[in-house]
């Protein structure tokens, strides 16, 4: 179910979870209050009061609902959150409790102030709901920052056995019952809270409800001297394989360069971890041979990294030139038996799939006699310096449907190439964060379990991951909505997920584009009624006044004059709902860069 908050003060779901008070939005210079006022910080672990995790063989020794109700230590095992693990979610480093079973390991929210030092672009914490009747919990906080400043925040975490499965960090498939488990779901959400930018953070005091329990609490930070070069939006957790100590050679498409790179990979969505054994990064030759010896990455110093269930990995800096507008080799090994991954499911670009062995390092591709034409667990390459990223989020035009395989085609890859070829605005780093069939207000995939449905969780549930928490993100253009009307959504709701995109967005200090949704009459799906609710969500971004930071008329670019309802039939791709490779020049063509 998706709520929604409209105006300024927006309770933000889930992971993608982030708000304000009125009157006191984040990214405005927050005001001046007294230290005294707030109680003396401390640690966090030191406030602990509240025992989530029990011995599995002794459900007693845990009571995290107030009726003997606790999450089991096998389960957190076998997800790899285990004591005093660092799991990285949605950007932000957060360590599990490091007690033992049947030991408090979380704080039940009661105004406590919490010591947090350092700077970030947000808040992030670890965190469950135990309210009534499934209800969220949480409310009002305050940051107080070093130089005696102070903003103010509100917090929400959803029900740990009835919250949003699409907005997770992870789900666990018992809760543990002093009469003996429960076959149901088990949630632990990562929220974040938008902070005042530029300010260093000194304490967090928690709102006070004591159906609210943190975990851990952290900055996530905003990615300076870093730019996005490359990503893709996990949407879906699929079956693979299965492949055993295979290695994965993923191509993908450079917008910006850079002296150094970074890279990412997640296991969205997953309920156990995967091992990555071993992984390279080198400037693509042909095929599957690269043009010169593979880059060797480390994480944390080690060759390898293990990525919990629902966590991500970002690998160390390295020395590599990344070239702008080329392609890449990533390559990584997979050394235990992998059946099922999150993946980008509409590559549109060859990769290759080895024999058995680590082949990271092969420069030549004889070991890669497979393809594949997914991108899994790779979400992410940075380079190093840059004026930052924007970010594409949108659905199957965004992806690229129709623009061709292997042709790197689609519109924000063609933005991409304009933005390098002139000199009036920054050479910003292009992201295409689009999932085919994605939606604004409804989840296509549900957001847990093995599934072929990779139309991915809406764009509501996963803006903070795929866009606020991209690195060092300057603006987001939001074109999504036509899967909507497709599939019944009235335009109010339409119009409201658009509006709180766009809050949240300004709440994290990002810009926000809007376009047009563009015409489909003639596609099986697209009738009279879906296209008058389409032309209402269109007269109203039109009109939308400050809503945005910019309005893109796409369907104005992609329509045919003589009947507007459809697309012109030179950009028609055939099928009347995608454009063709023509139609997405002409989109990214219209952008005026200013807007950026």
């Amino acid at each position: 179910m998706v709520r929604l908050r409209l105006g300024w003060v927006a309770v933000v779901l889930g992971v993608c979870a982030a708000a304000v008070l009125p009157g006191v939005p984040a990214r405005a210079a927050p005001g001046k209050g007294p230290a005294s006022a707030l109680a003396p910080a401390t640690s966090l672990a030191r406030l602990f009061d509240n025992v989530a995790v029990g011995e599995d063989s002794r459900p007693g020794t845990a009571d995290f609902d107030g009726a003997g109700r606790s999450l089991s230590a096998g389960d957190l095992a076998a997800a790899g959150w285990t004591p005093g693990r660092v799991l990285t979610v949605r950007g932000a480093r957060l360590t599990w409790p490091r007690t033992a079973p049947g030991a408090p390991d979380n704080v039940r929210a009661a105004g406590q102030s919490v010591r947090l030092r350092g700077r970030g672009e947000a808040l992030a914490f670890l965190v469950a709901g135990t309210a009534a009747r499934g209800a969220d919990a949480g409310g009002a906080g305050t940051v107080r920052y070093a130089d005696g400043s102070r903003s103010a925040y509100r917090l929400t975490a959803p029900d740990w056995r009835t919250g949003p499965l699409a907005t997770k960090a992870v789900a666990l498939p018992h809760v543990d019952t002093p009469a003996g488990p429960l076959a149901e779901r088990a949630r632990l959400y990562v929220v974040t809270v938008p902070l005042a930018h530029g300010r260093t953070v000194a304490s967090v005091v928690l709102p006070r409800d004591r159906a609210l329990h943190v975990f851990a609490l952290s900055l996530r930070p905003g990615g300076r001297g870093w730019t996005g070069s490359w990503a893709a939006a996990t949407s879906g957790y699929t079956p693979v394989g299965p492949w055993t100590d295979r290695t994965l050679r993923l191509v993908v498409h450079t917008s910006v360069g850079g002296p150094r790179a970074r890279l990412r990979f997640e296991n969205t969505f997953a309920a156990a971890p995967v091992r990555i054994g071993g992984a390279t990064v080198a400037v693509r030759g042909e095929g599957a041979a690269a043009a010169g010896a593979p880059v060797p990455l480390t994480f944390g110093g080690a060759r390898g990294v293990t990525v919990p269930a629902g966590a991500q990995a970002l690998s160390d800096p390295v020395a590599f030139a990344v070239p702008a507008d080329a392609d890449l080799l990533v390559s990584f090994h997979l050394p235990g038996t992998v059946t099922a991954a999150p993946v980008h499911r509409l590559a549109l670009q060859r990769s290759y799939l080895s024999e058995p062995g680590d082949h990271t390092r092969d420069t030549g591709p004889g070991a890669y006699p497979s393809t594949l034409t997914t991108w899994p667990f790779l979400t992410g390459v940075d380079v190093g310096g840059g004026p930052g990223t924007v970010v594409a989020l949108g659905d199957s035009i965004t992806d690229g449907e129709k623009s061709g395989t292997d042709a790197n085609r689609r519109w924000p890859n063609v933005l991409a190439e304009r933005l390098l070829r002139q000199h009036a605005v920054p050479r910003y780093g292009v992201l295409d964060e689009g999932i085919s069939a994605n939606r604004v207000v409804a989840d296509r995939y549900p957001g847990d379990g093995v599934s072929t449905d990779t139309g991915g969780v809406s764009a509501l549930h996963r803006l903070d991951g795929d866009v606020l928490a991209q690195t060092s993100v300057r603006t987001v253009v939001v074109f999504e909505g036509v899967n909507d009307v497709r599939w019944g959504a009235t335009a109010d709701e339409v119009v409201a997920g658009l509006r709180e995109l766009a809050a949240r967005a300004h709440a994290h200090g990002v810009r926000v584009l809007a376009a047009t949704i563009a015409p489909c009459e003639g596609e099986a799906r697209c009738t009279a009624e879906a296209d008058a609710r389409r032309s209402i969500v269109n007269a109203w971004l039109r009109g939308s006044g400050g809503t945005f930071d910019g309005v893109l008329d796409f369907d104005a670019v992609l329509r045919d004059p003589d009947r507007p309802a459809r697309l012109r039939p030179e950009y028609d791709s055939g099928d009347h709902l995608h454009p063709g490779p023509a139609g997405l020049a002409a989109l990214a063509a219209s952008v005026d860069l200013r807007l950026l």
